[in-house]
């Protein structure tokens, strides 16, 4: 999403010079915080009106250059509460939602009061929201990932069938995200030593190892990509010879999943992510932290969420249990 920064109010936009150039964000995770804002001061332009018929529809209507630093002087938690309570239920936001966004207010709110010096009070100390409730990631297990590429590999009529199953390839062996991917270049990739570079989340960078099936693929991708005459310097490239987009990824994976007959699960680039770290702790035996450091996770407890255990899994250890197979003794009659 392009930011027009002319909609905004002057400490919004120094905000977002903040963002990316002392916090060093990705322009994507710079967006995110931006709509999560940006909806809070167009709700508050017409809360502060006492209007009444506020409603999703009205918001983009606001002029928010009209709230000045003394409106955000003003705001109370009262007022945040009022801005939860309606993308609860006039907008339909679920608790996951509704935390990031108060994960994108608290860090608004402590920058104009401990960064810019503008406010005297964060009013976002004292917000607390409901927990939202972790479920298990979705993912594909072993056989439905080998199907997965199979069922691209079989898609004969398909121009694109090399580059696409490279694609998945990564996805499924390294982990990467789709903003990873799609940033990388030819100059990121060392075939030589088995490894690329990835640009991660905050333009961290981190090295990812290519086991066979990565170099592999990425062998037969290059040698049909060294026959486009192109200046362009991204890895992967559409059909326009340009740098492959997140929408045409999505795509691929979508398509590659109706194909495999695993559509209509809600399946995704992201939990193709998901397959990857969990078919590594699974079948590949690889520890948390090694794992942590292969996702370029800053929390280990990010890392934690893939650790969950397959149904088969517990079942074995139950049954490797030393009392399994002790029955009561029957009395003699």
């Amino acid at each position: 999403m392009k930011i027009d920064r002319s909609e905004n109010p002057d400490y919004l936009n120094d905000y977002l010079t903040h963002l990316t150039v002392v916090k060093g964000l990705a322009p994507s995770t710079v967006s995110g915080y931006y709509q999560d804002i940006r909806q809070f001061l167009r709700f508050l332009y017409f809360y502060r009106q006492d209007r009444g018929d506020i409603t999703p529809e009205l918001l983009p209507s606001a002029q928010m250059t009209a709230l000045t630093i003394e409106d955000m002087r003003g705001v109370t938690l009262r007022d945040i509460h009022q801005f939860y309570s309606f993308i609860a239920q006039d907008c339909g936001n679920k608790d996951k939602i509704r935390t990031r966004k108060a994960s994108s207010l608290r860090s608004f709110f402590h920058y104009l009061t401990t960064q810019a010096h503008l406010l005297d009070y964060d009013p976002t100390t004292n917000l607390e929201l409901r927990a939202p409730k972790h479920a298990l990631p979705k993912y594909l297990n072993l056989d439905e990932s080998l199907n997965l590429l199979k069922a691209l590999t079989e898609q004969t009529d398909s121009r694109s069938q090399v580059r696409d199953y490279c694609i998945l390839t990564l996805f499924l062996n390294c982990g990467i995200r789709l903003g990873e991917l799609i940033g990388l270049n030819l100059s990121s990739l060392d075939l030589n030593e088995c490894r690329m570079r990835v640009l991660g989340k905050g333009s961290k960078e981190r090295i990812v190892y290519l086991n066979p099936a990565c170099m592999t693929a990425l062998r037969e991708y290059l040698h049909e990509r060294v026959t486009i005459e192109t200046d362009e310097k991204a890895l992967f490239l559409s059909s326009r010879l340009r740098r492959i987009s997140r929408r045409r990824v999505q795509q691929v994976v979508e398509n590659a999943l109706k194909a495999a007959g695993l559509d209509g699960r809600g399946l995704s680039t992201h939990k193709l992510r998901h397959t990857a770290a969990t078919l590594m702790y699974q079948h590949g035996h690889v520890d948390v932290l090694t794992l942590k450091t292969i996702l370029g996770h800053e929390s280990i407890a990010t890392t934690e969420i893939y650790t969950h255990l397959s149904d088969t899994t517990i079942q074995e250890a139950m049954d490797h249990n030393p009392l399994a197979d002790v029955k009561r003794k029957k009395l003699p009659k």
